[in-house]
């Protein structure tokens, strides 16, 4: 029995409905689904289909595109309707694709056949639906991105192999050199001693300001310029083109310029304290003369650079300078500009000068340089030069010039303040010149040591020239040596060059080392001037015999005496007594040249009777006598040189020597007064000078009294 409320009967035949699908063609028709237990589902041929008519229900169902949901058999265009196929489920042939019917309408079961109009629905063509816009496209950026990678890091790998094989050393240098701060190692300069080991001159910390132009703006240097005037003692006008920017000859750029050398230490911390841009106090040295002007004249200065100027400082600079050293260190830069702590850093040490230790005693330097100015002084000299030697050694124990200066303050003194008068002052020495003509006429054996010379009278002819006595003695009167020396006689001095012959004096002269320079160790001395018998005038042969046109030097006619005092045996005057290295190596200096040029017995003869000069009555030098000691010496009156012409005045000096049985030392005075002879103004300074130096060498009084001198006969 069938079940109940269902017909048993055979299922109907499907109802084929064609469905337009998206692309807008016909489709295949899709049975009506059916209830599971064999009733109609909605939409299947149970359902009458509403044909040609229109109304609320079919405006609502229509769609944007013209179509009805009838129509399209879905609400989503882009959603294909569902389809029931002949066949396996959710399957369908091919070939039923292919032969599905054009989409039509039909008529409600029940409509006869000719009450069923039919109709094809009209063909739309057919057209791609519409995609939505595409917001990017990854896989393009994603193969643009790559390749610019690819390019970025290839350039990267090539630069790095060119900077790491080929350019690295020379950029490496570069930059190394762009980081190095170069500091220089001042070389202490060696001192100057006396022969005692008191600084003469020396050098002693300071300060140097500079300026980097490079970290200076335009309107900083006014103000930089103003603020360092006073400090430093320089005019605006000079420290502004200091300070300004620049570049160098060699085009690069100027970042170092010296402001002031040898500043005083307050000094180089008030210009600190400031704090200026651009502008650094840097560790200097500064030469340093405790004595101020005690030998200036000899030592000489140096320059703000350190090098010596004048006098030994000139001299001996390569001695004294030693090297300065350097240090390279890596610095950062900006704000960081200091040294790195374990970067580069290569040091060149300084090797420090070596010193000198003269053969000056500073002590008898002083008095000598005391007493010469007060007398210089005291007779309106124009200078006045005072030489001490020691007989045997030759050292010379002071060597002084008037006017002196201030060797601390070199730049308030003048050119002629700055002379050593001993050894570059150049006269005519005049009388004292007399020795040199006698010892040639005992040495060649033109005259005895005792020999008595007849006078022509008190005046003798040379040439057109008339010489004549001070002290006038008859015709036919004899003179002895002492006579000639005492009474400074010319025409005595003249007569014995007569005898003893031109070339002979020449000879001589040459010998006792006039016209070459000593070499004692001051520059620029003169040699003088010696003229040989071949360019001798008529004159000539009574004005040279007497040191009248004969050009030497103070320093030559004192170590003339010093070698008749010294035995006849000459010994090279010399102020460098060693030379002192840094680690106190003491090196003795050369040994002073020596030459015989006299005998034992001319240079005591002459030594003997020059004692007359100063004991016998009427003799010219009695203002020379030293208390307690014996006292052998000339007094002179010449002319001074000067570039080649004379000059007004006379140039009066004596040398001497003491204690004259036994020499010690030496004493030459030379002075350029408007008047005057050796005697009034010489000799009184001689007298001053080899009192006070007897005494400081405690040199014991002499023993016994002069002799007694026959002076004519």
């Amino acid at each position: 029995m069938p079940p109940r409320g269902r017909d048993r009967r055979e299922p109907p035949e499907p109802t084929v409905v064609p469905i337009r699908g998206r692309s807008g063609g016909a489709r295949a028709a899709t049975p009506a689904r059916t209830g599971a237990a064999g009733g109609t589902a909605r939409g299947s041929a149970a359902t009458p289909a509403r044909a040609g008519r229109s109304g609320i229900g079919d405006a609502r169902r229509y769609t944007p595109r013209g179509r009805t949901t009838r129509e399209t058999g879905t609400r989503d265009p882009f959603r294909p309707a569902l389809e029931l196929l002949h066949g396996s489920p959710g399957t369908r042939a091919a070939s039923d694709r292919a032969a599905a019917p054009p989409r039509q309408r039909v008529a409600p079961a029940g409509t006869p056949a000719k009450a069923r109009p039919t109709r094809t629905a009209p063909r739309r063509p057919a057209r791609k639906p519409k995609r939505p816009p595409r917001l990017a496209e990854p896989g393009r950026r994603l193969r643009v991105g790559t390749v610019l990678m690819l390019v970025f890091f290839t350039a990267i790998a090539g630069r790095l192999v060119t900077l790491q094989l080929t350019d690295a050393g020379e950029i490496a240098r570069r930059g190394l050199h762009d980081r190095l701060a170069h500091e220089v190692l001042f070389a202490p300069r060696g001192a100057i001693l006396d022969r005692s080991g008191t600084v003469l001159a020396h050098s002693v910390d300071a300060r140097y300001v500079y300026a980097d132009p490079s970290k200076i703006s335009a309107k900083d240097v006014m103000s930089n310029a103003a603020a360092l005037r006073d400090l430093l003692g320089r005019p605006v006008s000079e420290l502004v083109p200091l300070m300004s920017r620049k570049k160098r000859a060699d085009g690069s750029v100027d970042q170092f310029e010296y402001l002031a050398r040898g500043v005083d230490i307050a000094t180089g911390n008030a210009v600190e304290a400031l704090n200026l841009p651009g502008i650094g106090v840097v560790r200097d040295e500064r030469r340093d003369e405790p004595g101020h002007d005690l030998a200036a004249n000899l030592i000489g200065f140096t320059g703000y650079d350190g090098s010596g100027l004048t006098g030994l400082e000139a001299a001996f600079d390569p001695v004294l300078a030693g090297a300065n050293g350097t240090r390279v260190f890596e610095t950062g830069h900006g704000d960081l500009g200091t040294k790195i702590p374990g970067g580069y850093e290569e040091d060149t040490p300084a090797r420090p000068g070596n010193s000198l230790r003269l053969t000056i005693n500073r002590d008898v330097q002083y008095a000598v340089q005391q007493i010469l100015g007060q007398r210089m002084a005291a007779v309106k000299a124009d200078f006045g030069a005072a030489v001490v030697l020691d007989v045997h050694t030759g050292e010379v124990l002071a060597q002084a010039s008037f006017p002196g200066y201030d060797a601390a303050q070199p730049d308030r003194s003048t050119a002629v303040q700055r002379i050593d008068g001993p050894t570059q002052i150049v006269v005519d020495p005049g009388s004292v010149h007399k020795v040199i003509t006698l010892a040639t006429g005992l040495q060649t054996g033109a005259i005895a040591p005792d020999a008595a010379v007849p006078l022509p009278g008190s005046w003798i002819r040379k040439g057109d020239t008339r010489f004549e006595d001070t002290t006038p003695l008859k015709s036919g009167t004899r003179i002895t040596i002492p006579g000639i020396l005492a009474y400074s006689s010319n025409v005595g001095t003249i007569t014995v060059a007569d005898k003893a012959g031109a070339q002979a004096l020449y000879d001589y002269q040459v010998r006792f080392g006039l016209g070459s320079p000593t070499k004692e160790g001051m520059p620029g001395e003169s040699p003088g001037l010696v003229q040989p018998p071949s360019r001798w005038s008529g004159s000539s042969y009574g004005s040279i015999p007497i040191g009248m046109g004969v050009s030497v030097t103070p320093l030559q006619m004192a170590a003339v005496y010093a070698t008749i005092a010294n035995g006849g045996v000459y010994v090279q005057p010399h102020l460098i007594q060693a030379t002192i290295a840094p680690d106190g190596t003491v090196r003795p200096a050369d040994p002073a040249l020596r030459r015989t040029v006299l005998s034992q017995l001319t240079a005591d003869t002459l030594r003997q009777d020059l004692e007359a000069v100063v004991t016998a009555p009427g003799a010219t030098g009695h203002s020379a006598a030293v208390p307690g000691y014996r006292v052998a010496g000339k007094t002179g009156t010449g002319l001074q040189v000067k570039d080649g012409k004379y000059v007004a005045g006379e140039v009066a000096s004596f040398i001497g020597m003491a204690p004259a049985e036994a020499p010690r030392y030496v004493i030459a005075v030379f002075a350029h007064s408007p008047g005057g002879e050796g005697g009034a103004v010489a000799a009184p300074a001689f007298r001053d000078m080899m009192a006070f130096t007897l005494r400081y060498f405690q040199v014991p009084p002499s023993v016994g009294t002069a002799p007694k001198f026959t002076l004519t006969l």
